[in-house]
């Protein structure tokens, strides 16, 4: 599956936006999805995940703020992020797996930036 992230751009504190991932080739209701943040010089984190089944996961920083979705009739997996603040500027990456490991990924999107300015 190829995975293209898009919808990052500059929002001020306490703003919204959402990034969307559409993925090309079959079987997208097959995957688990998710979104990962990495800033320059520090580690890519996971954000949220839903399982094929709409379980969704997310990490505390972002848990209540961010909303993760997927519509499987377009092939796309969304981030509604709410309440944003200056800690999550980052690169923002999709990412899809066969299997329900939050912490295993085997596809990629490429990155999308988001710049929160306080």
């Amino acid at each position: 599956v190829q995975l293209q992230a898009s919808g990052g751009g500059l929002v001020q504190a306490g703003g919204s936006l959402r990034l969307s991932c559409t993925a090309s080739g079959k079987s997208f209701r097959a995957y688990s999805l998710g979104w990962h943040r990495q800033v320059p010089g520090l580690q890519r984190e996971f954000a949220a995940g839903i399982t094929t089944g709409g379980g969704t996961n997310y990490a505390d920083s972002v848990k209540a703020r961010f909303t993760i979705s997927r519509d499987n009739a377009k092939n796309t997996v969304y981030l509604q992020m709410n309440s944003l603040k200056a800690e999550d500027t980052a690169v923002y990456y999709c990412s899809a797996q066969r299997g329900r490991d939050w912490n295993v990924w085997g596809y990629w999107g490429q990155g999308t930036l988001v710049t929160v300015s306080s």
